[in-house]
């Protein structure tokens, strides 16, 4: 008997009530995508090729989302990146390796153990509606941290400024583009001369404004927001909250690590040029989330 078309079989195993972790870059979602990927049963990956590839030309060009073939590409890929195979994970990036514990070439999971599939690549929130239509079922956590952090890490981060160049305004990029946060196409001009702390403000702030689209658009028992600060600062409570929105044990051993980026590191990672940028930038969604107050600025 054929399976209904939103059924994907991976392995032999029927993918059920998928996991996607979003948010906007260094956000948490892969320190979620982690204590997943130690949780039994579950199998998630981060940023394979087969995905990444779709997941930017998607976010790149947004129509290619709205093409009747947009569900297909996006579930293929996913498919690809979830099979288990004996050296599946030599594909995989540097950080789902180290996650997952694997020095070679994978597998870092056994096909008989696995009950649940998750994925929590980078900027995969600009896929979400896509995914929503791959995967009706689906589960979303998303993650919300303090712009100026986000901000801050971005800034420390060779992958994310590298799409901040203006190379990366070739033929193929639409306008609005909500993944680099410009919504018009004559304020090209304006972001091609922002510093990067400007750019990386307009990313987040869109990621945050697509964020809150999603919590209008779900129902509760598909998303689940949370925030980085309560991840850090208190994992047990926000791992009890996931443990129950995922109807599974979730691990919370890697939030405790020494390596997981701390609240507040905008203070001293920001310069006041910066700082002054982003938050002029983000201002709006920054006090909307209760980031932004006089005790929280930098005097």
């Amino acid at each position: 008997m054929r399976l209904p078309p939103h059924i994907l079989v991976v392995n032999g195993i029927k993918v059920r009530r998928p996991v996607f972790l979003i948010g906007a870059p260094h956000s948490g979602a892969d320190l979620l995508a982690r204590a997943l990927k130690r949780s039994p049963g579950f199998h998630v990956t981060m940023g394979r090729a087969s995905v990444a590839n779709v997941v930017y030309a998607f976010a790149r060009k947004p129509s290619i989302g709205r093409t009747p073939g947009a569900v297909r590409v996006l579930r293929d890929a996913l498919a690809e990146s979830w099979q288990v195979l004996p050296r599946s994970c030599g594909q995989c990036a540097e950080s789902c390796r180290e996650a997952g514990g694997v020095t070679g070439t994978g597998p870092c999971v056994a096909s008989a153990e696995v009950t649940r599939f998750g994925d929590g690549s980078p900027d995969l929130i600009y896929s979400a509606p896509v995914l929503l239509q791959a995967f009706p079922d689906a589960r979303f956590v998303q993650l919300i941290r303090d712009g100026r952090d986000v901000a801050a890490g971005m800034l420390a981060d060779p992958a994310c400024l590298a799409w901040f160049k203006p190379a990366i305004l070739a033929e193929q990029t639409e306008f609005p583009n909500a993944f680099l946060g410009v919504n018009k196409d004559e304020h090209l001009d304006r972001w091609k001369g922002m510093p990067a702390a400007g750019k990386s403000a307009l990313r987040w702030r869109s990621a945050v404004r697509m964020s809150a689209e999603l919590r209008r658009t779900l129902p509760g028992d598909q998303l689940l927001t949370l925030r980085y600060e309560d991840l850090v600062l208190k994992p047990a409570q926000s791992v009890a909250t996931l443990t129950e929105f995922l109807e599974t044990r979730v691990s919370k051993v890697v939030l405790y690590g020494a390596g997981v980026p701390k609240v507040g590191a905008w203070r001293t990672a920001l310069g006041r040029d910066d700082l002054e940028l982003v938050e002029k930038v983000a201002r709006e969604e920054l006090k909307r989330l209760g980031y932004l107050t006089r005790s929280a600025s930098r005097p």
